[in-house]
């Protein structure tokens, strides 16, 4: 029987999970956004990324305060280690998100046309997720240091390890290839042609690095930890059903048909890699200071917030159903005619 600290763990991966293809999309947008009208082309792509955008932006960062408060409750030693160590690197996330925010606010007031406001909304898209993938790199071990009750974190050894780069990098490419492949599909169903066309290039373009920065990544993984590499080799069905996920959305996209299947396999390689990795860090959360059993709330908490995230969890994805069936699968609305 599964403990409650497994249970707990499990369902904010899920929410982990939810945010990276969401937010991937919302931020890639943005980039392709700004791309498109550096390169004359935002006549066709900006309305199509203005009617995704519209009615989801405000639940993008849903799943990321749900991991947020998720993981302080049924872990509080992540707050006394990871809340020292990204002091500066998560405060740089926090002002880029309200620059992102405040686009949304200056676009909804008729600036949208203004180029300062499209670029920092093109920036914050990669410099998002290339500051959140920081916590990635410190949980595998090496960057923190602790002396006397003090946490610090070892700048140097961050900027030059060539892991740190490298998962920055995947997240970069990650995040236009999901983009990509979403906006590619949301195209066919509002039957633009010309959008759709542009859409598909910048899949296909972005799929190659997404696949080299994800090899390298494994590579510089295996000579920073070990014992998280050869947990991940233990999983080899999970990576190999990823790679060949991605595989089948790249013959489709290739093909230039089922471009929701497309989509649905870019999900699932992200899926199956993302969990793998998750997996293989097991039981640490951050190497060697937080495992699961050791850092675990006492069982009672534990089991209330199981309760109540599962709860959420089912609250929640009914809702983007709904969203998504009355607003980005409505036939009338994706064509905008309404």
């Amino acid at each position: 029987m599964m403990s409650y600290e497994l249970i707990g763990i499990s369902v904010l991966w899920l929410f982990l999970y939810g945010y990276l293809i969401v937010a991937s999309i919302d931020f890639g947008a943005g980039f392709f956004a700004f791309y498109a009208r550096l390169t004359k082309q935002d006549r066709l792509i900006n309305r199509l990324i203005s009617r995704y955008l519209s009615p989801v932006w405000e639940i993008t960062n849903v799943f990321f305060v749900f991991f947020y408060i998720g993981i302080i409750g049924f872990f509080p030693d992540s707050a006394y280690y990871y809340g020292s160590a990204l002091l500066v690197p998560g405060s740089i996330a926090v002002i880029l998100i309200a620059i992102r925010g405040s686009f949304y606010a200056f676009e909804n007031y008729g600036s949208k046309n203004n180029i300062v406001y499209l670029f920092l909304y093109g920036a914050t898209g990669l410099l998002i997720p290339a500051s959140l993938s920081v916590a990635l790199t410190l949980s595998e071990g090496g960057f923190i240091t602790k002396q006397g009750g003090t946490v610090a974190l070892d700048y140097w050894a961050l900027f030059t390890s060539p892991l740190s780069w490298c998962i920055v990098g995947l997240a970069i490419v990650s995040v236009l290839f999901i983009s990509g492949s979403f906006l590619t599909f949301y195209a066919s169903r509002a039957e633009d042609h010309a959008a759709l066309k542009l859409m598909r290039s910048y899949a296909l373009f972005w799929s190659t690095p997404t696949i080299i920065a994800a090899l390298t990544a494994f590579i510089y993984l295996s000579q920073h930890n070990e014992r998280h590499f050869q947990n991940m080799m233990d999983l080899g069905w999970l990576l190999a059903m990823s790679v060949g996920f991605f595989m089948i959305a790249i013959w489709l996209l290739y093909s230039g048909r089922r471009y929701g299947l497309a989509f649905i396999c870019v999900m699932l390689q992200f899926f199956c890699a993302f969990f793998a990795y998750g997996i293989g860090q097991y039981p640490y959360i951050l190497d060697p200071y937080i495992t699961i059993q050791s850092s675990a709330t006492s069982p009672s908490m534990g089991i209330a917030l199981v309760v109540a995230f599962i709860g959420g969890l089912c609250l929640l994805i009914p809702s983007l159903i709904l969203v998504f069936r009355l607003f980005l699968f409505d036939a009338d609305y994706v064509k905008g005619k309404k």
